[in-house]
C-alpha cells in the first residue's frame, strides 16, 4: 500500500489532500504540532475507510520533523508521496507579516525557517529512499504571492519564492530518476470569510490538483486560480 505524508495537516487542505490520496488506495501519515487535533483527523479518515496515523512534529524544530517522518516510514514501510503545507493562518509564535520596506532579519528569519527550511528538512528525510527506489513524489505548497508577490506579505512571499525556486530546480535535478518534485501556488483564499474582492475556493476544489501532479508528472509547478 503506498503512503502519503501530509506535513502541516489540518482540517482544511491537509484533510482534503489526505482524502484525495486515501480514497485512491493510499495510507496517510498526518504530521503537525498538536496530537489531539491530528487524532480527530485520523478518526474522520478511519470512518471513511482510510488508514491514517498521527505523528507530532513542529516544522520549526527540524529534528522532531525528521523523527516524525522516520516514525512514519517505520510504521508504513516507506513514504511514497510527501506533501508540505504548514498552514500560514495557524498562530505560530514569531510569525508576523511585514511589507517589503518593513522586512528585517528578525521578521524574515522565522518565515524562512517555517516555509523554506522546514520543507528542505522534510525532503531530505524522504528523498534518499525515493531515489534508491526510483520512485516518489515531493509536493510543496505556497500562496500565490510566491509567483506574484503582495506588498502586505513582503516577508512571507520572499521565502515562499525561495521555496518555489528550489522545488523547480530540484525537479530539474531529479529528471530521469523516477522521483518528481512540484510546487503548488494557491492563488485564492481557502474557504469562506476571506477579504472582500479576493477569490475563494474550497479545499475539496483544490486538492485534486495534487493528485494530478503526482499522476501526470509532466510539470514542476501548478498555480491554482479561481
Amino acid at each position: 500500500m503506498p503512503t502519503i505524508a501530509v506535513i502541516g495537516a489540518g482540517p482544511g487542505m491537509g484533510l482534503a489532500i489526505a482524502r484525495t490520496f486515501g480514497s485512491r488506495g493510499f495510507d496517510v501519515a498526518l504530521v503537525s504540532r498538536t496530537k489531539e487535533k491530528l487524532q480527530t483527523l485520523v478518526d474522520q479518515l478511519g470512518q471513511e475507510g482510510i488508514t491514517a496515523e498521527a505523528f507530532t512534529a513542529d516544522v520549526l524544530d527540524r529534528p522532531t520533523l525528521t523523527a516524525a517522518l522516520d516514525a512514519a516510514k517505520a510504521r508504513f514501510g516507506g513514504i511514497d508521496v510527501l506533501e508540505y503545507s504548514p498552514a500560514p493562518h495557524s498562530p505560530v509564535p514569531g510569525l508576523t507579516m511585514a511589507a517589503p520596506s518593513e522586512a528585517t532579519v528578525d521578521n524574515l528569519q522565522p518565515q524562512i525557517e517555517y516555509i523554506f527550511y522546514g520543507a528542505v528538512a522534510a525532503a531530505r528525510a524522504v528523498l534518499p529512499a525515493m531515489r534508491e527506489a526510483g520512485a516518489g513524489t515531493l509536493l510543496f505548497t505556497t500562496g500565490g504571492g510566491s509567483v506574484d508577490p503582495i506588498p502586505m506579505l513582503g516577508n512571507v512571499n520572499a521565502p515562499a519564492a525561495a521555496l518555489r525556486n528550489w522545488v523547480i530546480n530540484l525537479d530539474k535535478e531529479l529528471a530521469g530518476s523516477g522521483v518528481h518534485a512540484a510546487h503548488v501556488a494557491i492563488n485564492v483564499w481557502i474557504g469562506g470569510g476571506g477579504p472582500e474582492g479576493i477569490p475563494t475556493a474550497t479545499p475539496e476544489q483544490i486538492a485534486p490538483l495534487y493528485w494530478e501532479l503526482h499522476e501526470d508528472r509532466d510539470r514542476s509547478e501548478a498555480v491554482f486560480n479561481a
